[in-house]
């Protein structure tokens, strides 16, 4: 007898069905497997044999074909199991095979006792399963919060397969997991850092403020201890809130990634990504055997710092590149191409020499092209799209033990918002929302210098020798700027300071500071 279920599987963030089909049928006693499978899938067949066996269900010694299709696409993971298990059973009339069946999701892997699993992945493939008018969906008890987080589907959390069988055969009813979704709070905002905990610092405050304001990509450069790694830490609390659309592209990111924590399905926080320089070129851009999102993804909208900058590799350095300009990470192979979107902030801290003491000649005996060498290893390409550049001294004494209070996080924040909400309005109609974000086919309708501010550009270029991809930076900026000090035009007070953050001349002369 021949049946068809429907499962999925998760092809970047987005999802695709997958067509389960069985056959049971006289002959010799064998399982097939077939559909262009991975390793995880053929091994299906003895998991789904044996748990079907485990549950106290006998299957008769029969042939039993098995096909996932379409077969152009390679099917990974351990998800099909339920499905398998589903369609043989009915193919064996232990379950009956309704017309609701044609329109049900069922997704979940199989321990050998007939335990239902958690899969990764769930929420992209729920979400493009009721754009393709599926409805109910039955997904491991696991996954089953996440599942509801797609409205107009209806989801249902099993634990076991005889559970399943049971609820299919209309034996038992099992409750529809309602939509966890909760409305805006404080907690949303809730940070561990602040800035009021950094003392001094001003300048390095007000160039974050103006980089989170237009989501631009910043340096950071001074001596150890000097308050770097805290105030990259504090970014994601100056940052507003999530939007829900925000909410659930990120968990599906970390759906596809297997990094949801349990009881907190719903990313509300801004994520903040800090990998050791150690990190591989796949484990930062994404990759793998299996493709999974790398650390570029997992920032997605929000912050992704890389300390100790000229550590990393120069291979996994200017693997940034791409996604740095595009804002999203495209990993081809044979059969099939995925996409996860990477619009993060890169934000980057290093050391001015070898030693970190540099220019404390007391401390420091690094020699002229000892500093020269490391700061090299920052390649031209990559510091020109670095939009700002900021050079950080130690705070002094007195500004340590200071009676006066430091600005919190939650006023920069409202500036910040502020700052937003006018890129908002500007670019109502457009495909972006941030300055940084401004295509160059979009440069002479969005930025407009006043006389001054071209004149100080145009002498910028000439003495820096600035390229055109930093010319449109500086620019890019300086509306920024413009946005935070509530100005409808550039002024060259905003290109001024824009000029000053960059600090172009300073970064190709060899010393940062």
């Amino acid at each position: 007898m021949y049946s068809k279920v429907l499962s999925g599987a998760a092809l970047g963030i987005d999802g695709i069905l997958v067509t389960v089909e069985s056959d049971v049928s006289s002959g010799l006693p064998v399982f097939t497997l077939v559909g262009y499978l991975s390793a995880s899938v053929k091994e299906a067949g003895e998991r789904v044999r044996t748990a079907i066996r485990n549950s106290g269900i006998v299957i008769p010694p029969k042939r039993i074909t098995v096909n996932l299709s379409p077969a152009d696409v390679r099917k990974d993971g351990t998800g099909y199991d339920l499905a398998i298990a589903v369609s043989i059973l009915i193919s064996l009339e232990i379950i009956p095979n309704d017309e609701q069946l044609e329109h049900t999701l069922i997704l979940g892997e199989l321990g050998l006792n007939g335990k239902i699993l958690g899969v990764p992945g769930v929420l992209p493939v729920v979400h493009h399963a009721v754009k393709s008018g599926i409805r109910r969906m039955i997904v491991p008890m696991e996954n089953a919060e996440e599942a509801s987080l797609v409205e107009e589907a209806s989801v249902i959390g099993v634990s076991s397969l005889n559970e399943a069988v049971s609820y299919l055969s209309g034996q038992s009813l099992l409750p529809e997991m309602k939509n966890p979704v909760r409305s805006m709070g404080e907690d949303d905002y809730d940070c561990e850092y602040d800035l009021k905990d950094l003392k001094g610092q001003k300048f390095l405050k007000r160039g974050m403020e103006i980089a989170v304001s237009g989501f631009h990509n910043i340096l950071m450069t001074g001596a150890a201890g000097s308050g770097k790694s805290m105030i990259a830490k504090c970014l994601p609390g100056i940052m507003p809130a999530l939007t829900y659309e925000e909410r659930i592209e990120l968990t599906k990111i970390y759906s596809v990634a297997g990094k949801l924590e349990e009881g907190n399905v719903l990313l509300r926080r801004r994520p903040f990504r800090s990998p050791h320089h150690t990190v591989s070129e796949q484990a930062l851009i994404g990759g793998g055997i299996i493709p999974r999102p790398g650390e570029v993804s997992l920032a997605h909208h929000s912050v992704l710092f890389l300390d100790e900058f000229p550590e990393f590799k120069k291979s996994v350095l200017e693997a940034l590149r791409q996604p740095l300009e595009d804002r999203q990470v495209t990993i081809s192979r044979v059969r099939a191409s995925y996409t996860y979107p990477a619009d993060f902030m890169l934000v980057a801290a290093m050391n001015p020499c070898p030693c970190g003491y540099y220019p404390d000649r007391n401390r420091c005996h690094c020699t002229d092209s000892q500093i020269a060498a490391y700061q090299s290893k920052i390649s031209a390409p990559i510091m020109d799209r670095i939009d700002i550049c900021i050079g950080v001294k130690k705070a002094a004494y007195r500004e340590l033990f200071q009676a006066e209070e430091e600005e919190s996080s939650e006023k920069v924040r409202y500036r910040v918002e502020e700052a937003r909400k006018r890129q908002a309005f500007r670019y109502r109609n457009e495909n972006f929302s941030f300055n940084a974000q401004i295509p160059q086919k979009k440069l002479e309708t969005y930025l407009h210098l006043n006389k001054a501010g071209e004149a100080l550009l145009a002498e910028a270029f000439e003495r820096e020798e600035m390229s055109a991809r930093g010319v449109f930076r500086v620019m890019r900026l300086a509306r920024t700027v413009a946005d935070v000090n509530q100005h409808e035009d550039i002024l060259d007070e905003d290109v001024e300071e824009a000029l000053f953050l960059r600090n172009d001349n300073e970064r190709k002369g060899g010393s940062i500071l």
